[in-house]
């Protein structure tokens, strides 16, 4: 991958200059932190549907679709693309929530609801999920210029980094939703393009009849991705931002269309891996890149061009949400309007997690430890956000459901959890378990201290 030439690098520079011209410079609050034109209008549909989409085909999304292809066949694929489906969930609950409980954001919701504690609970958990957003897209863009940890993977991770940070910088939310059209067209077209020199070789009917659907063979980690439903989308704010930037029946609308259009380009990337394992391809740890080298030079090019597409559609999303949460809902939180000066504030903290956020890249991890910690961790605000108003909401109802995920997926991370809460005997046998039996231990919590509370009433 080292001696492919200025084609690749000449592309990130052109691909920076097209973002960057794209963008367009966000000269108010509005503008910067809820994606509205230069006349104060809400984003249209169309815009918010390509946005949604786009930014949640991350590029470690792209590979993990591709290797999961190649390990389960159609299983795999279908596994992985259950997560999308968390777009509709998150638009009918975030619609539930500001049509019958007024909600304006996922911040002041919390705070208004649960008490400021809960809601800098949740912000630091939404923090983590940046800061890991950062280093885990930055290091699929340097894998294909570079080994890992070489200077090559690590010089084009940082300018990639640069390049996304100058045009998030000019046109912060607003810059973010006009850049994804750009992004979404382009990604289509490639997509297309991928697709129509694998169907021909490995056709649909062999590409969909791959795989078992069996527990041990793909099956646990789809039962995992269907409980992670009601919980992964609340803890993404690239995701619940965009729920309230427009009217929320049109914001529904953008959400359902997203996310099955979502759901559909996962499994199409699937069928990479699945096409991969087919023709014979060794097992790596990025599909998509070995078969591209396979390939030659223009396929490498072509899934290089794909990855910074979907890396930087993801980042500048990331990196607008940082601004927001920072320069906005926190400082509100602490008791602070800052007025236009939240838009400085913003900024800075892009500076500061572009600098910090990729320092694991820096280290070497893997990045699906960015996906499979984040998403058990959270599962506590399942309950919080889909039960909401079922019962009376309490502080201590919000933190036992909380702190219990987060206890949960801190111990299976550390592997300390005894095999009796596995089910089934698969790869992800240990992960379905404590997702599962963690949901209900979390529902539980959340509700008992309403039920309590209401009982002595």
């Amino acid at each position: 991958m080292e001696n492919y030439g200025l084609y690749f690098w000449g592309f990130l520079v052109l691909y920076g200059v097209i973002m960057y011209l794209f963008s367009p410079k966000a000269r108010t609050v509005g503008s910067f932190f809820k994606g509205e034109d230069s006349l104060g209008r809400s984003v249209s549909t169309p815009l918010l549907i390509s946005s949604i989409f786009i930014s949640w085909i991350f590029a470690k999304s792209i590979t993990n679709a591709a290797n999961l292809g190649a390990q389960y066949g159609i299983v795999g694929g279908v596994a992985y693309a259950t997560y999308w489906l968390c777009i509709p969930v998150a638009g009918f609950v975030i619609y539930r929530l500001r049509r019958k409980f007024g909600a304006k954001t996922m911040v002041e919701f919390l705070t208004t609801n649960y008490g400021k504690w809960a809601a800098f609970a949740f912000s630091a958990a939404i923090l983590i999920r940046l800061f890991n957003e950062i280093w885990s897209n930055t290091a699929v863009v340097g894998g294909y210029y570079g080994k890992n940890g070489s200077t090559l993977f690590i010089l084009a991770a940082l300018i990639f980094t640069l390049i996304t940070l100058v045009y998030a910088l000019r046109g912060g939310l607003r810059g973010s939703i006009m850049t994804d059209v750009v992004q979404t067209l382009v990604f289509i077209v490639l997509l297309v393009w991928v697709m129509s020199d694998i169907i021909p070789q490995s056709s649909i009917t062999t590409l969909m009849s791959t795989g078992s659907w069996k527990l041990d063979a793909g099956v646990d980690l789809l039962l995992v991705a269907a409980l992670q439903l009601f919980s992964y989308p609340f803890h993404d704010p690239v995701l619940t931002d965009r729920g309230f930037i427009c009217e929320e029946k049109l914001m529904l609308k953008a959400f359902v269309i997203a996310g099955i259009l979502g759901f559909i380009a996962i499994v199409l990337f699937s069928f990479v891996g699945i096409h991969a394992k087919l023709i014979g391809l060794e097992a790596s740890s990025n599909v998509p890149a070995a078969l591209a080298t396979s390939m030659g030079v223009g396929a490498m090019l072509l899934m290089t061009v794909i990855m910074v597409i979907a890396a930087g559609s993801t980042l500048d999303s990331t990196f607008a949400s940082l601004s927001k949460l920072v320069g906005k809902d926190l400082a509100e939180l602490a008791g602070h309007s800052l007025g236009i000066k939240s838009i400085s504030v913003g900024m800075i903290a892009m500076v500061a997690f572009a600098i910090f956020g990729n320092i694991p890249m820096l280290l070497g991890s893997d990045i699906l430890k960015a996906t499979t910690i984040s998403g058990t961790m959270i599962i506590g605000l399942a309950p919080v956000f889909m039960l909401h108003g079922l019962v009376k909401p309490t502080a201590l109802g919000f933190h036992l459901s909380f702190w219990i995920g987060i206890l949960a997926g801190v111990l299976l991370v550390l592997g300390v959890l005894p095999t009796f809460l596995k089910i089934g005997h698969g790869a992800s046998a240990m992960l379905l378990g404590v997702n599962f039996y963690g949901l209900i231990l979390c529902t539980l919590a959340y509700l008992a201290p309403a039920l309590f509370t209401q009982k002595r009433a």
